[in-house]
């Protein structure tokens, strides 16, 4: 913490673990070309929904396609998310990696379809089949054509993410080197891309 200033002068615009935290350098264009980059590479997350009287309501889901900055999930239209999504649109996908300490949170607002989207046929693989299953009712078979299979898409409004720029070394270095100091430690970049700058990457692809 900068010498020069008192308890009584660090506030939110001074407190330097808070002040300089996102990464406003960077172009807006190369911050979403390494969120894209970064998303592709965790096919899994976790899909929160709204619940009346609980709050956020969490699972975790397979992204079947990113177009653009937007998502698709394919689902199981019995799911109580369904419920929760028919009340609230609004959700939150977020990432993590152990291992690299990134983390990505997306908050957007969630249309569902009906079996009648071709778009099902499209992202639809075998593997699916295993989490929905076939009743032995020659309707309910766990394919694209079974009437529980339908797609959540989600269109992003805000998305932020922490890109670590050190490797497992440097991070302990980092953190431990702040701990002994009282510095802050540096481990990578915070991110944050508003509607304007999603819809303008979402009119380029």
């Amino acid at each position: 913490m900068p010498e020069t200033l008192t308890r009584d002068q660090i506030n939110s615009q001074t407190d330097p673990s808070v002040a300089n935290q996102y990464n406003s350098e960077t172009p807006k264009e190369k911050q979403m070309q390494q969120f894209f980059e970064m998303v592709d590479g965790k096919k899994i997350g976790m899909l929160s929904t709204y619940r009346n009287g609980v709050g956020a309501v969490g699972r975790s889901m397979a992204v079947v396609k990113r177009i653009g900055p937007d998502f698709l999930f394919l689902a199981n239209a019995h799911s109580t998310k369904f419920k929760d999504l028919a009340s609230n649109k609004e959700v939150q996908i977020t990432f993590q990696d152990s291992k690299t300490q990134d983390w990505i949170s997306i908050s957007g607002t969630a249309t569902t379809t009906s079996n009648s989207d071709p778009r099902i046929k499209d992202v639809w693989t075998q593997s699916t089949r295993a989490w929905f299953g076939d009743l032995g009712d020659g309707k309910h078979t766990g394919g694209p054509e079974d009437p529980r299979m339908t797609l959540i898409e989600v269109k992003s409004k805000y998305i932020t993410y922490y890109l670590t720029e050190v490797g497992m070394l440097g991070f302990a270095k980092e953190v431990i080197g702040a701990a002994v100091t009282g510095g802050v430690a540096n481990t990578g970049k915070l991110r944050e891309l508003h509607e304007q700058d999603i819809e303008k990457a979402r009119s380029t692809q």
